[in-house]
């Protein structure tokens, strides 16, 4: 059971977080297909310490395609746990393919591992 709970945690944390940034979605009437993937640090990356100076710019540049895609519109949301990092995951809502995913500079690099999963939000509260 605890198992269980902990596999669906993320998506849990998914519904929490991109159902604000959808509300102006739903009122246009056209909803696009939505999705999650969820990214975690190979064992080799998880010593902040160990990094190489290319491997800490693969995860800039990570981090910079993900600001870019938002401000296209793509990312609905993007973020990490803030667990250690032999806990820690993030994760990225978007209305793109399989292939912004997959062309991730750090999921290339394979200083991450991403599973894709279909997503739509069900329940929602509006951001204070």
């Amino acid at each position: 059971m605890v198992n269980a709970f902990r596999t669906m945690l993320p998506f849990v944390f998914a519904a929490l977080l991109v159902a604000p940034c959808l509300a102006a979605e739903g009122q246009s009437g056209s909803k696009r297909q939505q999705y999650v993937y969820v990214l975690k640090l190979a064992p080799r990356m998880q010593e902040a310490a160990a990094r190489t100076e290319a491997e800490s710019g693969v995860i800039g540049r990570h981090f910079a395609r993900l600001a870019k895609a938002t401000d296209a519109g793509q990312v609905i949301l993007a973020g990490r746990t803030t667990e250690a990092l032999d806990k820690t995951f993030g994760l990225v809502a978007f209305e793109a393919a399989r292939q912004f995913m997959e062309s991730d500079p750090a999921v290339e690099a394979s200083i991450m591992s991403a599973t894709l999963h279909p997503y739509s939000v069900a329940l929602y509260r509006k951001m204070r």
